[in-house]
C-alpha cells in the first residue's frame, strides 16, 4: 500500500514535449499563401501595365486606313504650322491639369498631375464619354490620399464646369463678334434641339428612378452630393482654385480650336482664328453629348459641316480634321500609353 498523501485533487499533468512541436508549423503555415498572393499581385500589375499597349495595338489595326490617310495628307502640310499646332496640343494637357487642380482644395504634385493627365488623354480615346480619363484620374487621386467620395466629387465638378465654361465662351463670341460669325447658318433646327432635351430628361429621370428603387444606393448618393456641395463651396472661397477651375475650363476649347486653325493654315485654309474657334465651339456644343471615344466621329462630322458654312471645301475641312486628330490623338497615343504603363508600374495609378 502506498503511503503518499491524498490531499486534494491531483494537479494537471505536464504537457508532453511533443505537444509543442506543431507550433512552428502553425506560424509558418500562412507563408506559402502570402507568397502566392504577392505573386498574383505582381502578375496582375504586369498585366495591367501591358493592357494599354494591347488596346492601342488593336485600335491601330482597326483604324489603320484613317491613320495612313491622315499621315499622308500631313506630309504635304507646312511643318511650321504643324509645330504651332503641336505646341497648342501640349498646352491642352497643361490646361487639363490646371482644371483638375482647381477642382480640389488639396495641393497635388504638379509633375505627377501633368503625367497623369497625359496618360488620361490616351485612355480618353479608348472609352467613350471621357470614362477612360476619369478612371485614370480617379486612381491617381486615390493614390495621392484623396478619399473616394471627395475624388468622385472632384470628377463630377470637373465634368460640370467644362460644358458650362464652353457655353460661356460661345456666348462671349456671339456678343463680341456678331457680324463676323454666320450665326443663322449654324443654329440647329428645333427638332435637333428636341433630342438632347429628351436625352437629358431620360438620364435625370432614370437616375432618380434608380435611387428610388435601389435602397442601398441612397446613402452613397446622399454622401456624394453632400461632399460635392461642400467642396464646391469651399473651392469658390479660394481665388486661386476659382481661377484654375474656370480659367482652365474656358481655355481648353480655345486651345483645341487653335490646333484646328494651325492644321488648317498648314493645308492652305484661309479662315481666321475667330471663325475656326466659333465653328469648333458650335460643333462641339451641338454634338458634345454623343458618347464617342474622345469625341471622335460626331464632333469631326459637325466640324466639317460648320467649316463648309464658311466656304471651306469638304475635302479641305476633312483633311484639316484628320490632321487635328493626328496631332491630338494618334501622335501622343503611344507615348501616353507608355506613360500610363510607367505610372502603373510605379504604383502611382
Amino acid at each position: 500500500m502506498s503511503l503518499l498523501p491524498l490531499e486534494g485533487p491531483p494537479g494537471p499533468l505536464p504537457a508532453p514535449a511533443s505537444a509543442a512541436a506543431p507550433a512552428p508549423l502553425t506560424i509558418c503555415a500562412p507563408a506559402p499563401a502570402a507568397g502566392s498572393r504577392r505573386s498574383l499581385t505582381r502578375l496582375t500589375r504586369r498585366l495591367l501595365t501591358l493592357l494599354p499597349l494591347l488596346l492601342i495595338g488593336i485600335w491601330a489595326v482597326l483604324d489603320w486606313r484613317a491613320l495612313y490617310d491622315g499621315t499622308a495628307r500631313l506630309a504635304t502640310a507646312d511643318p511650321w504650322w504643324l509645330l504651332v499646332g503641336l505646341f497648342y496640343t501640349c498646352l491642352g494637357w497643361i490646361s487639363a491639369s490646371v482644371v483638375r487642380q482647381g477642382a480640389l482644395p488639396e495641393r497635388l504634385p504638379s509633375g505627377l498631375l501633368a503625367a497623369s493627365q497625359f496618360a488620361a488623354g490616351a485612355a480618353n480615346h479608348v472609352l467613350p464619354a471621357s470614362l477612360g480619363a476619369h478612371a485614370v484620374t480617379l486612381r491617381f487621386l486615390q493614390g495621392q490620399g484623396i478619399p473616394l467620395a471627395r475624388a468622385t466629387a472632384s470628377l463630377a465638378l470637373y465634368a460640370l464646369v467644362r460644358p458650362i465654361a464652353k457655353t460661356l465662351v460661345l456666348l462671349g463670341f456671339l456678343v463680341a463678334l456678331p457680324g463676323l460669325l454666320r450665326l443663322g447658318d449654324l443654329v440647329p433646327d428645333r427638332r435637333m434641339l428636341f433630342l438632347p432635351a429628351v436625352a437629358a430628361g431620360l438620364g435625370l429621370g432614370g437616375t432618380l428612378l434608380l435611387l428610388m428603387l435601389v435602397r442601398p444606393l441612397r446613402r452613397p448618393a446622399a454622401t456624394f452630393v453632400r461632399t460635392a456641395l461642400t467642396d464646391a463651396r469651399r473651392l469658390h472661397t479660394m481665388p486661386s482654385r476659382v481661377l484654375a477651375l474656370w480659367g482652365g475650363a474656358a481655355a481648353a476649347p480655345l486651345l483645341q480650336a487653335s490646333v484646328i486653325h494651325a492644321v488648317g493654315a498648314s493645308l492652305g485654309m484661309t479662315l481666321s482664328w475667330a471663325q475656326v474657334a466659333f465653328a469648333y465651339l458650335a460643333a462641339s456644343t451641338a454634338v458634345g453629348s454623343v458618347p464617342a471615344p474622345g469625341g471622335i466621329g460626331p464632333v469631326d462630322a459637325a466640324m466639317v459641316f460648320t467649316l463648309a458654312v464658311y466656304g471651306v471645301p469638304v475635302s479641305l475641312g476633312t483633311a484639316a480634321l484628320i490632321g487635328y486628330r493626328v496631332l491630338t490623338v494618334w501622335l501622343p497615343l503611344l507615348p501616353g500609353v507608355l506613360c500610363m504603363s510607367a505610372l502603373v508600374h510605379r504604383k502611382v495609378l
